[in-house]
């Protein structure tokens, strides 16, 4: 693949892939746009469906929704859908626009068009009734990208700015399967990415790991990995990063205790780590959405340009009813310009 060149004309801009129609991607982004607190520097382009962006325009504005932008000052790439789509519904159409609509927009970016890429919700169920058997997006842009990919979630604490990381070493798989998935060179991998992400904002962060099974094992008597692998990957990466704290394993159940604090301002920023790896999905995406739900943004590492996604999805519940929060995809577009300058 060759080297991703920007050019200076595009780099302030940002392309946004629309999601699933059926679900609230369109909304938020234009809610998204319309706010004062998303940077002014920001130069969206929409990949999607201009009629879908302008029907969803006219049906805010009418539900009393005014701080939108007029999708006739928008950049916007028209791949329309030619097939009526029905809010909340799963649908294989809907699942194949959202689909295409975020090749293209990689591909954009790929081409040197903008700066970086934000990716609205897409439904995975809706991806594979049309054919496209990926766990996620995460996982499609390493296949586009022949790039091996990390799934990390970042947020910015409105009570003090302190930042919140927290790096998956496993994503969308079975249960069952994360202990065979869980390697050495994986571990270490992981370590090295969530360091290289986290020294974007502090020259030696404090890293720390979450342990697999209850209470980290305890020393072996609820399960063997920590003894037999977690810990000696530990001690081998310290020596290898001397400068380096690293904390860990830590017991699963108190890991993020001191992020919590540090988030809400009831302790020193300095007592909570920098970073945190976690071993599997929802080991990390239930303390993140319980800390920084508006705020958390999904962001794909190892690419050869950034990524970002709010940290929640399609929302079928809601969509069409007007009544999705942007805070999260104001987050995704403000890291993504931030992160990719």
């Amino acid at each position: 693949m060759k080297e991703l060149k920007i050019s200076k004309y595009n780099k302030n801009k940002l392309i946004i892939s629309l999601g699933d129609p059926a679900g609230i991607g369109t909304e938020i982004t234009l809610k998204a746009l319309g706010s004062s607190y998303l940077n002014k520097n920001i130069q969206p382009l929409l990949v999607g469906c201009k009629n879908n962006i302008y029907e969803t325009y006219s049906k805010l504005i009418k539900s009393g929704i005014n701080n939108i932008p007029n999708p006739n000052k928008l950049s916007i790439i028209d791949i329309p859908l030619e097939k009526k789509i029905i809010p909340g519904i799963v649908d294989e159409y809907a699942g194949s626009a959202s689909f295409k609509w975020l090749v293209n927009g990689t591909n954009m970016v790929l081409e040197g068009k903008a700066n970086a890429l934000v990716t609205a919700p897409i439904s995975k169920i809706a991806w594979h009734k049309a054919g496209h058997k990926f766990a996620g997006q995460t996982e499609l842009l390493g296949k586009l990208t022949n790039k091996k990919t990390s799934m990390l979630f970042t947020a910015i604490s409105p009570n003090n700015g302190w930042r919140f990381n927290t790096l998956l070493a496993t994503t969308h798989i079975p249960f069952k399967k994360i202990n065979n998935t869980l390697t050495k060179e994986l571990i270490r991998y992981k370590l090295d990415t969530l360091l290289n992400f986290c020294q974007k904002f502090k020259e030696k962060p404090v890293i720390q790991i979450a342990g697999l099974n209850p209470h980290a094992g305890e020393e072996g008597k609820i399960g063997k990995e920590e003894q037999n692998l977690i810990i000696p990957i530990v001690n081998e990466w310290k020596s290898d990063n001397p400068a380096i704290q690293i904390r860990g394993p830590i017991p699963p159940d108190t890991c993020w205790i001191s992020s919590v604090n540090a988030w809400n301002g009831l302790s020193s920023k300095n007592t909570a780590p920098d970073g945190i790896l976690a071993l599997y999905h929802d080991q990390a995406l239930i303390p993140v959405k319980l800390i920084a739900f508006d705020e958390a943004v999904n962001t794909t590492l190892g690419l050869p340009f950034i990524r970002t996604s709010p940290d929640h999805g399609t929302a079928f519940d809601i969509a069409g009813k007007f009544q999705a929060r942007e805070k999260s995809m104001i987050a995704a577009m403000n890291n993504a310009w931030l992160l990719s300058q």
